[in-house]
């Protein structure tokens, strides 16, 4: 499966604590401003941050008594890798997403009415929709009294996690092993990952080291790919697991959470936000989001992971909005400034990777021609883009002028300082 970043993927060694790095300083990081954003870390309860950065570590730091040997529970962020053992389940024809979940759980395992929940399927869990009622007493509670019927499947989105939680059963019912077993024989053996699912109450809690939790995200920047070694053998299902998987809250695939969409919505509300949930990050960034603000954030276009351990921030159930004040200060990174500027009105959405290296774009229309002049006129890039991206890496530092054109025949001119 090709990747979408810029550069070939680096994988650790499995059973090896060797993590090739690369200094901050080669992408023109600021020993001040990743100060700013370790104190930011440390003030909001952190316990853990790594940034990779074409698989290799950029940053790691531990904050409060934690360390890399440190178990750290990853709450709700889970979720997205339950979603990928889902997957693999299907890849290896243990069930179908259409199957309703009664033929894993048996009949009667809500109080719905048997056509009610006939109607619920795998999918629907998958994806929020299942239209049980999320306002019970305890909605993590998986027994039949609490799983009532609201609204028929699919029609409604709720972050619900007791019918999330029944799906570590259908796991289980379909494959003849415990979640534990399945999880670690495809995918923390394949990937040099530890961790356990512990029951507490009526969950059941993931808890790795940071490491791990960025093996994790790697293995997501890779779609499911582990250093050649397909562990999600379905990229179908993968591209549908990171993008909107039904129109009510586009923010929202199988239990990830997207940015770049038209709108979300958050867990414990029913109101849909315009926009997308982390305006600072790029738009193709997806992310595991868990309870007080546990973080798996992957940039495919940048081939940039970072995750985040740690107490709760803000009090909020689900600390989501804390994503968009850590890429504001990733985003502050660099030392040296770096900007496109369109120069006229344009249809066209210009934007630079927070390196410089790489100019991006977005539009209805594609670039068919684009030009890069110096200030003295000299003609320096002349490209025809098959990607809505191009790399600067042989630019050096200075200001130029960019000549765009559309296949449609707009044109225009940005600047761009670098």
């Amino acid at each position: 499966m090709a990747h979408t970043g810029q550069a070939q993927l680096y994988f650790p060694p499995n059973g090896s604590d060797t993590w090739e790095t690369i200094d901050p300083a080669e992408l023109q990081w600021c020993d001040s401003t990743i100060a700013q954003l370790y104190d930011y870390l440390e003030t909001n309860q952190s316990k853990a941050f790594i940034l990779l950065k074409d698989g290799k570590i950029v940053l790691e730091q531990y904050f409060n008594g934690h360390d890399a040997t440190t178990s750290w529970y990853w709450a709700s962020a889970a979720k997205t890798l339950t979603a990928m053992l889902v997957g693999i389940a299907e890849s290896e024809g243990l069930l179908e997403l259409t199957d309703p979940t009664s033929d894993y759980l048996g009949e009667g395992w809500t109080a719905c009415t048997p056509e009610q929940e006939q109607a619920i399927t795998i999918w629907h869990q998958l994806t929020m929709t299942s239209g049980l009622d999320d306002g019970v007493e305890d909605h993590y509670c998986t027994l039949d009294t609490c799983l009532q019927y609201l609204a028929d499947a699919g029609t409604r989105w709720a972050y619900h996690n007791g019918p999330y939680t029944l799906l570590d059963s259908v796991i289980e019912t379909s494959s003849g092993q415990s979640l534990n077993l399945f999880n670690a024989t495809r995918l923390l053996q394949p990937t040099g990952m530890s961790g356990l699912f512990v029951p507490i109450d009526y969950n059941n809690v993931f808890f790795s080291t940071a490491r791990s939790m960025a093996r994790y995200g790697l293995l997501l920047n890779a779609q499911g790919e582990w250093n050649g070694t397909q562990i999600l053998n379905n990229p179908d299902y993968f591209d549908a697991m990171t993008h909107s998987s039904q129109s009510i809250n586009q923010g929202y695939g199988y239990l990830t959470w997207l940015n770049g969409t038209s709108n979300f919505m958050l867990p414990e509300s029913q109101f849909v936000f315009p926009g997308m949930f982390a305006p600072n990050a790029p738009d193709d960034m997806y992310a595991a989001i868990g309870r007080d603000g546990q973080f798996i954030c992957v940039v495919p276009s940048q081939n940039m992971v970072w995750i985040r351990m740690g107490e709760n921030p803000d009090q909020l159930d689900v600390p989501i909005l804390m994503a968009n004040d850590v890429f504001e200060l990733i985003n502050a990174l660099p030392c040296s400034s770096t900007s496109v500027e369109a120069l006229n009105s344009s249809p066209i959405q210009f934007r630079m990777e927070q390196s410089g290296a790489t100019l991006l774009w977005s539009s209805s229309q594609p670039l068919h021609h684009l030009t890069i002049y110096s200030i003295t006129g000299e003609l320096i890039m002349d490209v025809y883009p098959t990607s809505p991206s191009l790399s600067l890496e042989t630019l050096a530092g200075g200001m130029y002028v960019c000549h765009w054109r559309q296949a449609d025949g707009q044109s225009g001119v940005a600047r761009i300082l670098r």
